[in-house]
């Protein structure tokens, strides 16, 4: 009997470590924004398909060529400034959906036929990750992403084939936040 007491006692112990533990995790965040992180991932496979991650990548090569401003990097370390790294992948996501809305979509009669492959695989990503959400405030992200999105308007067409440009660098954070 004392060994059974002694059992449930060490478990219990064990538990009430464990919630305090994520509790101060939770505390020294300062009430951040935590993913659900279960639907901010993507498979490791989406990423290991040679034919499609080529494809990109030669969208993404097709379109800087005629990009002309070497000055200005949209997917890079100011994205992810202030962006913990349980988020990123919330992030892309927003990235994602931009950038096929307001960017691949008016665009989509260029860069064939790279395009009209990458587009529907992109499509399924953002699809993906439609359920991903982070619970409490997210300003701080929408902050970094209202920013790409300024600079991209900002440069007008010129910014779109830079977004374009920038897809290898997309593909690549994708996969780095959400796998």
């Amino acid at each position: 009997m004392a060994t059974l007491q002694k059992s449930v006692r060490t478990s219990l112990m064990r538990t009430l470590a464990a919630g305090c533990l994520l509790l101060i995790a939770l505390l020294v965040q300062e009430g951040a924004a935590v993913p659900i992180s279960s639907h901010c991932r993507l498979d490791k496979a989406n990423f290991q398909q040679s034919y499609i991650t080529n494809r990109t990548f030669m969208l993404a090569k097709e379109a800087s060529l005629a990009d002309n401003n070497t000055d200005v990097r949209l997917i890079g370390e100011k994205l992810f400034h202030g962006i913990h790294m349980s988020e990123r992948c919330y992030l892309m996501k927003q990235v994602l959906n931009f950038t096929l809305v307001e960017v691949l979509l008016p665009q989509s009669d260029r860069f064939q036929p790279y395009m009209q492959e990458v587009v529907p695989f992109l499509d399924r990503l953002s699809n993906k990750l439609s359920q991903c959400h982070i619970q409490g405030n997210d300003q701080h992200i929408q902050r970094n992403v209202q920013k790409l999105k300024g600079t991209v308007k900002k440069l007008g067409e010129s910014g779109e084939i830079k977004a374009i440009g920038e897809l290898g660098l997309l593909f690549l954070a994708l996969r780095n936040a959400c796998v």
